[in-house]
């Protein structure tokens, strides 16, 4: 199987430093923002996706970031087959409503829609959009919200009376074509078994990955349980350089980077998240940068400064192709990246690491043998001339 990658549109503005922002950081995290997520900006990063080979863009929800629905929309045109990984909150508008939005979206866009599923782990911020419901409680309602949005697009007429959800006489007039796969996060047992029972990509933070395969193991015993085989990605940040002194300097730079006292004030924001993910990201690096490569090539220094997927790949391309390569055995087949910033380092990863999948068969270029003109990093000195 051909492994899948997507890239990363930073609708919370970008850097070349760690940008704040991310799960559970609220709205006040923005250090290092030097780049504003104008159209302008954003599509060049979409267009760089697309050329290099990247199945698709993933864009987050949260009130620290643009909204993911309009943002998206706005580049589809800037764009000719990348698809757009949309993450939204199900306790924020109806089932009938975002299925209706899925589909227009499918025929407006050649069918260019994925869908990222976010439940909300963060009760505080969720207040703030008027939702009051516990974690759990939240859960609950998403695997309600997911039964009848995909009930609507079986072309179903649905009558659905739930603890949080409830819709009556609920259709639409036409289901999208193709159905977008719904993409899914969450450590906890309530998010394992809705990711069993509902979605079809079950998403996890990069841990290392022996504990990546021992939580894709018991999704995928819960999957089947219901009679379901899910595909499995990971989320992660990515350094990779010519060289791997180069891609460690860089991270060090990303450290030295940061404005004083930035990661006491998000790490005192993070330690009070309800998320497991969250949780389990904090304890790769507590809250320290003594001692940051958690698993060879792994590096946790994004989590210090940022919520969420808080994990980098740092290496040479070669060094990088090879840990893609131990998640892979782990049981991963997508991968959903980033960096800083993030059109720069959509060529780094896009020249330097991919080419390197192919010539091993763990991934084709979706445009073929041929994907158009030879891509270039824009930032770099040309090679010098060989001498004669």
């Amino acid at each position: 199987m051909s492994l899948t990658f997507h890239w990363f549109l930073p609708t919370q503005g970008d850097g070349r430093g760690i940008v704040g922002g991310g799960h559970g950081a609220g709205v006040t995290a923005s250090a290092r923002r030097t780049r504003e997520p104008s159209v302008e900006y954003l599509g060049q990063i979409a267009r760089a996706a697309e050329r290099l080979g990247f199945e698709g863009v993933l864009t987050p929800t949260g009130s620290w970031c643009e909204d993911a629905w309009l943002t998206t929309a706005m580049l589809v045109g800037d764009t000719r087959r990348l698809k757009f990984l949309v993450a939204f909150r199900p306790g924020l508008l109806s089932p009938t409503l975002a299925a209706q939005m899925a589909g227009t979206y499918q025929r407006l866009s050649g069918g260019r829609l994925l869908l990222n599923v976010v439940t909300g782990g963060e009760s505080a911020e969720q207040r703030g959009h008027g939702d009051f419901l516990d974690k759990d409680a939240r859960y609950a309602r998403t695997d309600e919200f997911l039964q009848v949005v995909q009930r609507l697009w079986r072309g179903e007429t649905v009558d659905f009376a739930g603890e949080h959800v409830t819709v009556e006489g609920a259709a639409l007039a036409g289901v999208p074509d193709p159905l977008p796969p719904v993409y899914f996060g969450g450590s906890s047992p309530a998010a394992l078994e809705v990711a069993a029972r509902r979605v079809q990509v079950y998403l996890t933070w990069g841990e290392p990955p022996a504990a990546v395969a021992a939580k894709i193991g018991r999704v995928r015993e819960a999957a089947a349980a219901h009679g379901r085989v899910l595909d499995y990605g990971v989320r992660l940040h990515v350094i990779s350089r010519d060289t791997a002194g180069e891609a460690w300097a860089q991270a060090q730079r990303l450290l030295d980077w940061l404005e004083p006292g930035t990661v006491e004030q998000v790490q005192r924001g993070l330690a009070l998240s309800e998320s497991e993910g969250q949780r389990r990201m904090l304890a790769l690096h507590g809250g320290s940068a003594a001692d940051l490569e958690v698993h060879p090539g792994l590096w946790a220094g994004v989590g210090l400064a940022r919520g969420g997927a808080g994990t980098a790949l740092v290496g040479s391309h070669a060094q990088v192709a090879d840990l893609i390569g131990e998640y892979h055995r782990a049981g991963a087949t997508e991968f959903v990246l980033s960096g800083y910033p993030h059109l720069e380092e959509a060529y780094w990863f896009g020249e330097g690491v991919l080419p390197l999948l192919r010539e091993s068969g763990l991934w084709n270029h979706p445009d073929g043998d041929t994907p158009g003109a030879a891509a270039s990093v824009p930032f770099a000195p040309a090679a010098p001339a060989a001498s004669s």
